[in-house]
């Protein structure tokens, strides 16, 4: 196994009406606050008012940004970074999902520099040495942004999705209430849960030495994603099912079971690009590829991994061949995201033909090779593409 260094700073609040330490978490950061969030779905629901209060209470000035946009778009981040040099914001208070909360990191990045905020993401590749103080209140359990330094960014006018890793960008506190997520959707929910899981199978599926103790801890988050999620969906306001999935959400990409692992993921460079183009709810795109995907990576080699996936996370009998077991593997988490969770399953359902294969399959790549758990070129992703239509 390789050496890593692990290192979280951020301070979660987890639980029921710990929404009373926001002030406080505020202030140690400054005195302007730019509040950022998406649609009217917080106002609806009462916690803009909540979030409101606490800051009143604390003598906070605010700013307010909305109208956040799902798979969030550089523009917003210009905005953001642009109001911020303008009111001389001291921190950014992100209420949303994971789109409102990727957007908010990088208008804490722009803040502070004198070019495009696309220049973080195009050829320039500029660096990110300073970022403003972000603070996250949690509504949706998926991308886990409330607890990484992470986000992605569109770009409609190039039709480019791009994610963007950068230590400054993690956030200083990280509200994480269960209950701010009874109002999300039966689909939002279940995109959610997509996102989780390939989250964990980029990590978990890998050539590289595994250690044990990760293997397990994600084996146990994705039985927790399969158990929760129906529930969650089923009875909306359940905070056991709730809570379990929040927490998951956020362990399943904030690094700890990378354990130095250092291979590209692949799903989510390949969905990106779905994403970029046809707009599509992020999690749907994953749910639509992973299987696909994992069928497509499987042969002789590495047919353990699936045996020891489909074994400890379905239970299935570990005395059948072991291609069996691996297929049906790869059938059960079908199962479980198409009929279970009643996503689509395929690209015409969501609106996705085949114009547009080849350019996202060479941008997915890099114009090179996609070096994940199975190195993948331009015709491979492709086949995948094509793996997606039926």
């Amino acid at each position: 196994m390789n050496n890593f260094v692990y290192d979280i700073p951020t301070r979660v609040y987890f639980g029921e009406g710990q929404i009373k330490h926001l002030g406080e978490e505020l202030k140690k950061y400054g005195q302007r606050v730019l509040l950022t969030y998406g649609g009217g779905s917080i106002k609806r629901s009462g916690l803009y008012d909540a979030v409101m209060q606490q800051m009143a209470e604390a003598g906070l000035e605010v700013y307010e940004l909305a109208d956040i946009a799902p798979n969030p778009r550089i523009e917003s981040v210009r905005r953001g970074a642009e109001m911020c040099k303008a009111h001389q914001i001291d921190v950014l208070l992100a209420v949303g999902g994971g789109s409102t909360l990727d957007a908010t990191k990088f208008m804490a990045a722009g803040a502070l520099v004198d070019h495009d905020p696309w220049d973080f993401f195009n050829e320039r590749w500029a660096p990110i040495h300073r970022a403003l103080p972000i603070v996250t209140v949690l509504t949706l359990s998926a991308t886990g942004s409330e607890m990484d330094c992470g986000g992605v960014i569109s770009n409609p006018d190039t039709q480019d999705k791009i994610g963007r890793m950068a230590p400054p960008l993690l956030p200083k506190a990280s509200f994480l209430d269960p209950t701010y997520t009874y109002t999300v959707s039966q689909y939002q929910t279940a995109c959610g849960a997509a996102d989780m899981i390939s989250h964990i199978l980029e990590v978990y599926f890998t050539t590289e030495p595994d250690l044990y103790m990760l293997d397990c801890f994600m084996e146990g988050m994705l039985k927790t994603i399969i158990k929760y999620t129906p529930v969650a969906m089923a009875e909306p306001d359940n905070y056991e099912a709730r809570a379990n999935l929040m927490w998951t959400s956020s362990w399943a990409i904030n690094g700890f079971v990378n354990g130095g692992k250092r291979h590209a993921w692949s799903c989510h460079p390949i969905e990106h690009e779905l994403s970029a183009i046809y707009d599509i709810t992020h999690g749907l795109g994953l749910a639509i590829v992973t299987p696909r995907w994992m069928k497509y990576c499987l042969d002789e080699t590495n047919v353990d991994k699936y045996v020891q996936f489909g074994v400890n996370v379905f239970g299935i009998d570990p005395s059948q061949p072991a291609m069996d077991i691996a297929h049906e593997a790869i059938d059960r988490l079908s199962h479980f995201l198409f009929d279970t969770l009643q996503l689509d399953s395929t690209f015409p359902a969501v609106g996705i033909d085949r114009t547009h294969f080849a350019t996202m399959a060479r941008k997915a790549c890099g114009g090179k090779v996609l070096p994940g758990f199975k190195p993948l070129k331009q015709e491979d992703v492709e086949q995948i593409f094509e793996m997606c239509m039926a």
